[in-house]
């Protein structure tokens, strides 16, 4: 499966983005447990949240949990996370993963794909 994150940019504290992941591929979009990961600057990356594949079960970060909501639509092959009550320390690349049939983790090193980066940038 191949991954396109967008969706990212500049917003002020307290304000909202939503970032997309696109998967393409011959395998059932719903075979993968699709995750979302941050990396800041000199800091290793981070679990941000995760949806299951089949029924869908989520799972978030402390750090976000009750600001972001992560979700799947099967039809476009897409996932989201919906960023509310954005703060500064949420500044990172943003990086969706999948990884096929599999629990979801908040290992990265348990995702078998990647897609590539999208810059969150809040400022104060």
């Amino acid at each position: 499966v191949q991954l396109q994150a967008s969706g990212g940019g500049l917003v002020q504290a307290g304000g909202s983005l939503r970032l997309s992941c696109v998967a393409t591929g011959p395998d059932p979009f719903t075979s993968y447990t699709l995750a979302w990961f941050c990396q800041a600057p000199g800091k290793d990356r981070e679990f941000v949240a995760v949806v299951n594949w089949g029924l869908g079960s989520t799972d978030y970060a402390d750090s976000v949990k009750g600001r972001f909501t992560i979700s799947k639509d099967n039809a476009k092959n897409t996932i989201l996370l919906q960023m509310d009550s954005l703060k500064p320390e949420d500044t990172a690349v943003y990086s969706c993963a999948a990884k096929k049939y599999g629990a979801g983790t908040q290992f990265h090193r348990e995702y078998d794909y990647w897609g590539q980066g999208t810059l969150v940038t809040v400022s104060s």
